[in-house]
């Protein structure tokens, strides 16, 4: 394409005008590309009323000539047809100089909007024209339409403008949105720090606000040859051509069964849980090859629009990268829009969202009005919670980032559909076979059988029947299927974590993530104020660069970890004083007036202590993150990701032994050092440890871990739903307060509702991770003591993502769109959890439940020792040998007699009374092999499966390998043809051989 040499020397003009603002664009070749990718960004269908501005956004264009004014409220017809006139004047005139120039090749879209000035405010805003080049557009020549009345475009200018997605002259959107008081003292920062961003190419527009007269926002907009600029810069991957794919012998052969297989599903229903394309336009594919932008070959890209060619996400991204590099003041670290935001030179710094969530009209009907309105309706409505979620389009308005956290979550949910089902079957055949269970019979028919007194004064003897119930519930979490499901719920951990990073692979090639690495990270200000006097060459800029030495970071860091420790020891005396008011609370309860709590004061004294035990987390919680807070910054990271990594890995430590440490206790501790009847061993020589009860003490590690999810998760809920939308109503009722809204009828432009919101927590998605993963350990490390955790996850998470989801759509302002290409340091931890659950697991039942003492009784001392164990008769007479007895006559408490208690110990009248029995010696040995079996078996099981699923699906990895292939060719032959064009066009011989 060749322009005329009007266009050329005005192009020229305007280059040097800019060249004291920002530095020469310099044309770099295009490196071959190394990958292409879908281009999601790239759809073109858009929600019905995101292109209704289009015709708005693209005025004709005319000679670089001194340019009119744009069209406004004060525009006469007459005007507008002068100047269509002059446009087909013009046009046939650069129809003609087009076949008799011979110039070389200059770039269209970088002549556009070239500016003097690129800054405008309150007086300023209508000396802008967003012209677009239409030779280059692909659908349309250059014509306009009957030019409206003026009343109508003014209409439509002033609608778009208070729409607030716009400036106020209607055609130059609003890519960012600064936020600062006017009574601020950091004016000059703020003017410097202004013009800078000017000289960079950005447009500014301030506002006040309409309900805090102290209030000020600074509307940011990013021109066309600003983002050409920095897309470049950035290596923002762009799409250029349409995907062709290619046919082998495998696609041909399976063609045909391919078309049956469709033709069959078309009669079949339709997976009720699939997203609706047509309510779902944007996830349309429009599969593009892609390569990084470049200036010097943008006739490779496909541009229908320049508008739309460069997303909303990309936009912001775009202009927050320009926030982050330009200085305020003088020096090396005087930069970027975090330290502006921490000295308070701005309050606030937000892309915008694209309009309101709620439409007056169904979408069904009139569409969406814009992608927030169409994720709220098709992905944020509770009334969505069965369908699968809209990946495509939540990375598209939220970035990659945050789209990988909801594709992990999705995952993780997904994935625990099966592990429910198979807790809940383990549960349920607990439950149909309570009533047979050979264990439970004799607990509840041992009618004669006189139980031990198991507190020191207020405690009757009690009959082994009495605990019943107890028998009965055990048996619900405690019976044959345990095993099967602790060894299941292991491979299932490796199967989710192995099948994740399959995921994460397919995601990073759609999403055009494969090659892309993090961009070189700023320093902290902190850490450059630190450390200021000492510097090193950065080995990746080769810039210098404050540096800490070795000795002060191990000296910060044995104090980070002497801290960690300090913590995790005051958990474990938190739980201390649990286990204390356990050991005073059951003497309490033991003498209750109430007879309902005097009969099962155990379980009152289970139930309180877990009560009390959760306050305690939940109150610790809040000093952990300060702590951590304290000791992350006093290591001085030096980047905002090692800061947030080291923060991340201190409150999972903090909260993971916070809310485990008592689970731990019960599970490994409670009963084991009790003692005997008349030698039980005493806390602090006055409180008798607590035993555990006839039935075992997995009843009350069910309990404990029941109540703490169950209720961890309520309040989660609560503060990640209840709290924002509490928030937003107080801000709404102190601005009707004011009055200004009700008395006058004034509707808020956008960003100053996005601006009465809520921001995003500070550390973004690690609270969010946090409580996933927390909730993956509940779920996977005592699974084999409570089947019901994963159905308890299931249900939790289905409302999670909902419950996210709106959150992040109506009560959060607009996260800026950040780019990852997987879910960081989690990932470590995920793993970390699933060895530590096999771990566990084989502890759980081997020393907590009574799989390993009915496994020795049937196989050594029952009535099946010579044939086996096969049935449930196998275990007659097992409750009769897990029992010891003891002489009452010693208790020197009036009793007579003799009464039974949990242990293999000899009888009072054997020649070595109370001492244990060779079937104790039996149990023990057989607990320690199971425990060496089950963890070398169940981690052989878990290599063998990873090493049998590789990281990347081979389809994948074969379309990567042809499409690269492929993007080298196609971009050989584009260059190829656009330089014949060039040579043909300048009258040059034509030849097919490269030039």
């Amino acid at each position: 394409m060749v322009h005329h040499s009007g266009s050329i020397q005005s192009f020229r003009q305007q280059k040097g005008m800019n060249t004291s603002k920002s530095e020469t664009v310099k044309d770099h070749p295009l490196k071959p590309s190394r990958r292409s990718m879908p281009c999601l960004a790239q759809s073109q269908t858009h929600p019905q009323s995101l292109s209704k501005h289009s015709s708005f956004l693209q005025p004709n264009r005319v000679q670089p000539q001194p340019r009119p004014q744009p069209l406004s409220a004060g525009t006469s017809t007459a005007t507008v047809d002068v100047v269509s006139e002059r446009a087909k004047v013009m046009e046939t005139l650069e129809n003609n100089l087009l076949k008799l120039s011979n110039t070389e090749y200059s770039d269209p879209f970088l002549d556009i909007g070239k500016e003097k000035d690129t800054y405008t405010d309150d007086s300023e805003h209508g000396n802008y024209d967003a012209r677009t080049d239409q030779s280059l557009l692909i659908q349309n020549k250059l014509t306009r339409q009957k030019t409206e009345p003026r009343t109508k475009s003014s209409l439509k200018t002033d609608a778009m403008a208070s729409s607030g997605l716009f400036f106020k002259d209607g055609k130059k959107r609003i890519d960012y949105i600064l936020v600062y008081k006017k009574s601020s003292p950091q004016v000059e920062k703020r003017s410097t720090f202004e013009k800078n961003l000017r000289a960079e190419g950005l447009m500014l527009e301030r506002e006040p606000a309409v309900t805090n007269s102290d209030i000020m926002f600074v509307k940011i907009h990013c021109p066309w040859e600003t983002l050409c600029k920095y897309a470049e810069r950035m290596n923002i991957r762009m799409p250029f051509r349409k995907k062709c794919y290619y046919t082998d012998w495998r696609s041909k052969t399976m063609g045909s069964l391919q078309r049956n297989m469709r033709e069959l599903k078309s009669w079949l229903p339709r997976n009720p849980m699939k997203l609706d394309k047509e309510a779902l336009p944007d996830l349309e594919e429009t599969d593009c090859y892609t390569a990084p932008f470049s200036r010097a070959r943008i006739h490779h890209f496909t541009i229908n629009n320049k508008d739309s060619f460069f997303s909303n996400s990309t936009r912001s991204r775009i202009v927050h990268h320009m926030l982050q590099r330009t200085k305020y003041e003088d020096g090396k670290s005087k930069m970027g829009i975090n330290r502006l935001l921490n000295n308070g030179t701005y309050e606030a710094a937000f892309p915008p969202h694209e309009g309101s969530h709620k439409s007056r009209h169904p979408i069904k009907t009139h569409g969406a009005q814009n992608h927030r309105h169409l994720l709220y309706e098709r992905w944020a409505r509770w009334g969505m919670w069965y369908k699968y979620q809209p990946l495509d389009l939540i990375r598209r308005y939220f970035g990659e980032k945050i789209g990988l956290y909801f594709a992990w979550l999705g995952w993780y949910t997904g994935m625990l559909i099966p592990a429910a089902l198979v807790g809940l079957f383990v549960f349920l055949y607990g439950l149909f076979t309570m009533d047979s269970s050979q264990v439970s019979k004799e607990i509840c028919e041992a009618n004669e059988t006189i139980m031990c007194p198991m507190c020191e004064r207020n405690c009757t003897l009690q009959k082994l029947n009495e605990s019943c119930i107890y028998a009965k519930v055990t048996h619900l979490f405690d019976n044959g299927g345990t095993v099967f499901f602790a060894i299941f719920m292991a491979i299932w951990a490796t199967v989710f974590l192995e099948f994740w990073k399959r995921r994460r692979a397919v995601l990073t090639y759609d999403w055009d993530l494969i090659d892309w690495e993090d961009e070189e990270e700023e320093l902290r200000p902190q850490f450059e104020a630190k450390y200021s006097q000492v510097e090193r060459v950065n080995p990746i800029t080769g810039k210098p660069e404050p540096f800490q030495p070795f000795p002060d970071k191990l000296s910060r860091l044995m104090v980070s970890v002497s801290g960690i420790f300090f913590m995790i020891s005051l958990v474990l005396t938190a739980v201390f004083a649990v286990v204390v008011y356990r050991l005073v609370a059951m003497e309490q309860f033991a003498s209750f007036k109430w007879y309902f709590i005097k009969k099962y004061w155990q379980f009152a004294t289970s139930g309180t202590g877990v009560c009390i035990n959760f306050m305690i987390i939940m109150s610790l919680n809040v000093v952990y993150e300060k702590v951590a807070y304290l000791l992350t910054d006093l290591e001085h990271p030096r980047t905002e990701s090692e800061w947030e990594n080291s923060f991340a890995l201190k409150m999972f430590l903090f909260q993971f032994v916070n809310l485990n440490s008592s689970i731990f206790y019960i599970a490994f501790f409670l009963g084991r050092f009790a003692g005997r009847p008349g030698k039980y061993n005493k806390l602090f020589n006055r409180w008798r440890l607590e035993e555990c009860h006839p039935s075992g003490c997995l009843i009350d590690l069910c309990l404990q871990m029941g109540v703490i999810m169950v209720l961890k998760q309520m309040w989660n809920n609560f503060m990640e739903l209840g709290y924002p939308l509490l928030q937003n109503w107080w801000s709404r009722r102190k601005m009707k307060r004011g009055g200004q809204l009700m008395e006058h009828k004034i509707s808020l432009p956008q960003w100053e509702k996005d601006w009465n919101l809520q921001p995003m927590n500070l550390h973004g998605l690690m609270d969010e991770y946090l409580e996933m993963v927390l909730q993956f350990g509940f779920t996977t490390i005592f699974v084999a003591a409570f089947p019901l955790a994963p159905l308890l996850a299931l249900l939790n998470n289905i409302i999670e993502i909902r419950l996210d989801a709106y959150k992040f759509v109506t009560q959060w302002r607009r996260p800026m769109p950040a780019r990852a290409t997987d879910i960081g340091i989690w990932y470590g931890i995920l793993e970390g959890i699933g060895v530590l659950a096999v771990i566990t697991n084989a502890f759980v039942i081997a020393i907590t439940s009574d799989y390993i003492p009915r496994f020795v009784y049937a196989y050594k001392y029952g009535p099946c020792t010579d044939q086996g164990y096969r049935q449930e008769k196998c275990l007659k007479g097992y409750v009769n040998s897990s029992l010891s007895v003891f002489d009452l006559s010693e208790l020197g408490m009036g009793y007579s007699g003799y009464c039974r208690y949990r242990d293999y110990r000899a009888p009072p009248w054997s020649s070595t009374p109370y001492e244990f029995t060779l079937q104790f010696w039996h149990v023990l040995a057989a607990r320690l092999a199971f425990i060496i079996v089950f963890e070398h078996l169940v981690f052989g099981i878990k290599s063998f499966i990873a090493y049998l699923i590789p990281d990347m699906p081979k389809d994948l990895c074969d379309r990567m390998r042809r499409e690269k292939y492929l993007v080298q060719e196609m971009m050989y032959e584009a260059e190829l043809e656009h330089l014949q064009k060039e040579r043909k066009k300048n009258g040059k011989q034509y030849h097919h051989e490269w030039p």
